[in-house]
């Protein structure tokens, strides 16, 4: 049962918080490069290629294992926007930003997971 996951709002979301991600690690120093930069980048990729590949998946447990994964990437990616702020690698206001809509997209994941869990108890015998 594949699901269309551009027609979530929360992969919207997380693809779009990616690109910003990229966009505002692109000024931070070379010596980052293959540090920090590089680390936030993938936690932020994480999230919607996690929310995509759980849709291919056949099963609403598995479904439920890939939106686990993005939620802890999207923790992950927001702790490492407060660490580059706080080592002056992102100005304040991207920062701010950034670990604001983080805040919004964990939410989001969670209003989600706790949709499909319910799908998946529902359907469990004697859950």
């Amino acid at each position: 049962m594949a699901r269309d996951h551009t027609k979530l709002t929360v992969f919207t979301t997380a693809h779009e918080l990616a690109l910003r991600v990229y966009s505002v690690t692109s000024s931070m120093t070379a010596a980052e490069t293959f540090g920090l930069r590089m680390q936030l980048r993938r936690a932020a990729v994480s999230v919607p290629t996690n929310i995509v590949e759980g849709c291919a998946r056949s099963s609403r447990r598995e479904y439920l294992r890939f939106l686990d994964i993005a939620g802890a990437s999207a923790s992950e990616a927001r702790y490492l926007v407060q660490l580059a702020q706080e080592l002056g690698l992102l100005p304040e206001s991207a920062g701010e930003s950034c670990r604001a809509s983080y805040d919004g997209l964990i939410r989001q994941l969670q209003k989600l997971r706790s949709a499909v869990e319910r799908q998946v108890l529902s359907t469990t015998p004697g859950g």
